[in-house]
């Protein structure tokens, strides 16, 4: 099972790519997740930009840990770090694997480690 941390994000390559890399007669569904800068925080607060910061090494280990379970194929995972905007891409992660049921919550689970784990996010209100 293969993991990929990549310096850019082109979905249409990822899924050729994924396609290409996963075997065939194991890949049933390719799960993607586009994280994105909302004007409000979940608190309700109102929310002008965000500054991301990126734990690599943990990045890494997450990755890795995803790709590593049953099912899956191949993890890609792309993380836009610096100050953004509104509407900025924060991170898109992609998993391919064999079933729903092992796919989504790779991706969930995934997500949610990436998300309290690897980033720093620092709201600017």
């Amino acid at each position: 099972m293969a993991y990929t941390i990549f310096d850019h994000a082109d979905v249409p390559e990822w899924l050729a790519r994924a396609k290409a890399e996963a075997p065939a007669d194991r890949l049933g569904m390719l799960l993607l997740h586009n994280g994105v800068v909302r004007g409000t925080s979940r608190a309700g607060e109102h929310v002008k930009a965000m500054k991301l910061e990126v734990d690599r090494h943990r990045l890494e280990e997450v990755a890795a840990q995803a790709a590593a379970t049953t099912g899956i194929e191949v993890v890609y995972v792309w993380v836009n770090e610096g100050d953004l905007q509104i509407g900025d891409d924060i991170m898109y992660v992609l998993v391919a694997g064999d079933i729903r049921p092992n796919v989504i919550p790779c991706l969930e689970t995934l997500v949610r480690e990436i998300k309290t784990t690897a980033l720093k996010e620092t709201e600017i209100s």
